[in-house]
This record gives C-alpha cells, sequence and structure tokens, in this order.
C-alpha cells in the first residue's frame, strides 16, 4: 500500500489525492466525510465542498482551525488540507511544525465550507454565505467530543466566535491572521505573530496533556 505523503504542496500530485481519497473512510474521518457528503447533498455544491484531510486528527481532534473558505486548490485537491498546492497552506503547514503542534491534534474547517470564487479568483465572504455557514459549524462543533481549543483564523472567521462561546462553553479561543502570502509577506513580523497565536495553541494543548 502506498502510504501519504505529509510535506509542503504534496497534494498537487494526482497520485497523492488518490491516496487521501481512500483514506476517507478511515474510522477517525469517517463521520466527517458524511458530514460533507451531507452538506453536499443539501446545498448542491457537490464538489465545491472538499473533504476533511485524513492525515489530521478527525474526529479525535483537540484543536479546530477555522478559517474563511477553500480555495481554488482545495477543491482541485479535494481536500482542506495543510499539504494543498498554495502558499497559503505551505505557510500553515511550516508554522504548524515550527510552534510544534501535532498535526494529529487537530482538524481544519472553514466558516464558509464551499469554494465561493470564479474559478481564477475567490470573492470575500459575504454575510449571507456567513450566516449559511455558521450553522454547518455548529453541527461540527458537536461531532468534535475531544475539543479544547478553537483558533480562528482571519477577520471573517471571527463572525463565528459567539456562535462557537454558545456551541461549545469553555473551549478556549484563540485568534490568529490568516497564513495567507498576502499577509504573511506583507510586512517583517506579520509571520511571527501567527507563529506565536500557534505557540499558545501548543502550550493549551500542553496544559491539557499534563492535567489528564
Amino acid at each position: 500500500m502506498v502510504e501519504a505523503v505529509d510535506c509542503p504542496k504534496s497534494l498537487g500530485s494526482v497520485v497523492e489525492q488518490k491516496v487521501r481519497r481512500g483514506l476517507i473512510g478511515e474510522p477517525h474521518v469517517a463521520s466527517l466525510t458524511e458530514f460533507v457528503r451531507k452538506i453536499r447533498r443539501e446545498t448542491g455544491f457537490d464538489k465545491q465542498i472538499p473533504f476533511f484531510d485524513p492525515l489530521d486528527g478527525g474526529v479525535a481532534a483537540a484543536i479546530l482551525y477555522l478559517l474563511e473558505a477553500p480555495g481554488a486548490r482545495a477543491v482541485s485537491s479535494g481536500f482542506v488540507s495543510r499539504n494543498n498546492l498554495d502558499e497559503s497552506a505551505k505557510n500553515f503547514f511550516e508554522l504548524n511544525r515550527d510552534a510544534g503542534v501535532p498535526r494529529k491534534a487537530t482538524v481544519i474547517w472553514n466558516i464558509v465550507p464551499w469554494y465561493i470564487g470564479s474559478g481564477k479568483k475567490i470573492r470575500p465572504a459575504e454575510a449571507a454565505d456567513l450566516a449559511v455557514g455558521v450553522r454547518h459549524l455548529e453541527q461540527l462543533l458537536q461531532m468534535l467530543p475531544a475539543l479544547r481549543v478553537v483558533v480562528i483564523m482571519g477577520k471573517k472567521a471571527i463572525f463565528a466566535e459567539e456562535h462557537i462561546r454558545r456551541a461549545r462553553p469553555g473551549v478556549e479561543i484563540i485568534r490568529s491572521p490568516h497564513p495567507s502570502p498576502l499577509y504573511v509577506n506583507n510586512r517583517a513580523g506579520n509571520k511571527e505573530k501567527i507563529l506565536s497565536a500557534l505557540q499558545s495553541v501548543a502550550r493549551s494543548l500542553a496544559r491539557a496533556a499534563d492535567r489528564t
């Protein structure tokens, strides 16, 4: 059996995409796969809603990373993943590695689960997108029994903060800038701001481990 390749941009390979698709029925991610299929049926968006990456922690995750909306590369690969063929995903991969956040402790989702671009350019999420997307987020929050931390990445995802507090009181919420190159490369120190937020995530996870 061919093993999945966990490195930046590895999902640019059609072979790797096939390997990941072969893993979406694994026990830790099977219910999340069905969750995506359910939203696809309800909305009619089909492949515009990528699957959860089976290399992440699935329903066992203690950390939920919440971003804005999937990009074209996520639609192409079929996964919301740090291994996608784009610079945001590469930044996210490297920042998690540098912060020492274990991948299997995490899961990634978008407040707007479907692609909202034209194929060439993604548009900003609008109020109507967010209002519908947050309803699906509330369902997801109930599917993650080990959840301890939600990391809100980017300004649009902040819309979900109060919904998260109501749905999962007691879960820690950490805000972080989005790891897009437009932010990371815009000003010296921006990358370090994201790294600092993710280091806080790693510390929170370590404290939780010490209590158990």
